[in-house]
């Protein structure tokens, strides 16, 4: 797990003092040893120095690996777009978990990771660089080595990583827009967000690609990154993501539907979100990289009966 800490009372400390008094519970040989390997941050930047000196007001983010599990290598198939000695670019499946957590310990990407080499072991979060959600498919950036981890959590935190989605949302979007909502973690349902002014700031575009009969097809490019981000969004302008077993209004299927609509709409058990492209800065060559991907046959299924109707 990760945790950000404010540092509100700390001036010129050792990063390694200030961790063991914050973090009790853990030795300070095991904090030292985190430090060493690349599992702290401090402001957005990997610091490997446990003699480093922290101020007030730094922010520090420690990746902790509270069960053995979270670093368990396992043979399983990654589809890989792109490679190179720096980067990696994957385009992952639905129904895949990209970190370990309770009910999936060992069945995930960065399980993955680790087995196909283990360098991994050796990034925080085996150089996952942002995560999709379990049922969300499409392009995902992940980072070979702590110098491109370093620069793509960078220029991910600055907002120079361009994210597209395509999405189905259910009911009919005249025009494109912008959503400037704030998100919340939810107050008893904590698997869930919600939105909410006293979360933190997330903003969302949209443009409409192609309108159906009872649908609309939409090209989305996110600002920031807000956990569940766009099905909350989209939830919240009330176009809920089509098939979205969590964010979604209670509807009625559209009256005047063909049989074979129906039967797509009720069979389509997931959100139909799809991560077509990525767009950003090679780490180590400064070359702009743009990457993109076609939608998966499901989604590709549902808007050819979709058109039908």
């Amino acid at each position: 797990m990760s945790a950000i800490i404010p540092l509100l009372s700390v001036e010129n400390k050792r990063l390694d003092k200030t961790l063991s008094v914050m973090f009790y519970e853990y030795s300070r040989t095991m904090l030292k040893k985190m430090i060493l390997n690349g599992y702290v941050s401090v402001n957005g930047d990997i610091v490997q120095q446990p003699n480093f000196k922290v101020l007030q007001g730094d922010v520090v983010t420690i990746y902790i690996v509270t069960d053995e599990a979270e670093v368990f290598a396992k043979n399983i198939l990654l589809n890989i777009v792109y490679e190179d000695d720096d980067i990696l670019v994957i385009n992952k499946q639905k129904n895949v978990v990209v970190h370990p957590g309770a009910g999936n310990v060992d069945n995930t990407i960065l399980n993955a990771l680790l087995y196909k080499n283990n360098l991994f072991f050796n990034i925080p979060r085996a150089g996952i660089i942002h995560r999709l959600d379990k049922n969300t498919t499409g392009l995902m950036l992940i980072a070979k080595n702590i110098f491109s981890y370093n620069k793509l959590k960078h220029a991910l935190k600055i907002r120079s990583i361009v994210r597209e989605y395509e999405a189905i949302v259910i009911g009919n979007i005249i025009t494109g827009g912008i959503i400037e909502a704030p998100i919340l973690r939810h107050f008893k349902n904590r698997t869930k967000m919600f939105v909410n002014a006293n979360g933190r700031y997330a903003k969302t575009h949209y443009r409409i690609i192609e309108r159906f009969q009872y649908h609309t097809h939409l090209r989305i490019t996110i600002e920031t990154g807000r956990t569940h981000q766009i099905r909350v969004h989209f939830l919240h302008i009330k176009h809920p993501i089509l098939g979205d077993p969590v964010y979604k209004n209670s509807f009625n299927l559209p009256k005047g539907m063909s049989t074979l609509g129906i039967k797509t709409l009720k069979s389509f058990s997931r959100q139909a979100l799809h991560a077509c492209k990525l767009i950003f800065m090679h780490p180590k060559s400064n070359q702009l990289m743009t990457i993109a991907i076609q939608l998966p046959k499901d989604m590709l299924h549902l808007i050819d009966v979709l058109r039908q109707e």
